[in-house]
């Protein structure tokens, strides 16, 4: 058999067919390369995205701002001080974009007007935090991006 430019090009090809296509094989199989999307409810918490824009701006009107701030013992969350905390309900979701499995909810038991969120529950890095409570059988809604 005779060697010729043709031949080398069509073997470089197929070499490097086989490279690229090694590598979508393992980014695919292999679980330390996990490409999840971001929620398993992706549509549906979309056709939610209206419900949560007319919480936060309820809850902008109104003057019920919460305050997020990391302090040594974790995460305090104040809540305004002219509400009845008794009357709060509604949960604390805390999503970390990089690592699905740190996400939790927290249901909201408030006794004063602070919620704190243990600092062993939250490894450094970036989180986001979604406060949806309601008061007086209306809603509001806090979302809010952290580093700590």
């Amino acid at each position: 058999m005779k060697f010729n430019w043709g031949t080398g090009i069509i073997i470089a090809f197929v070499l490097f067919i086989s490279f690229i296509m090694y590598f979508v094989i393992k980014m695919n199989t292999n679980k330390i390369y996990d490409h999840d999307l971001v929620t398993k409810d992706y549509y549906k918490k979309e056709l939610e995205y209206q419900s949560k824009i007319n919480k936060a701006q309820k809850a902008k009107e109104k003057g019920f701002q919460l305050n997020v701030e990391n302090i040594a013992e974790g995460l305090l969350i104040t809540f305004p001080s002219e509400i009845n905390v008794e009357e709060v309900t509604g949960e604390v979701f805390l999503y970390r974009p990089s690592n699905k499995k740190l996400d939790f909810n927290t249901i909201l038991k408030l006794t004063n007007s602070t919620f704190l969120i243990p600092e062993e529950k939250l490894p450094s890095g970036r989180w986001n935090i979604e406060v949806d409570w309601s008061y007086h059988n209306e809603g509001f809604y806090y979302k809010k991006e952290l580093s700590l």
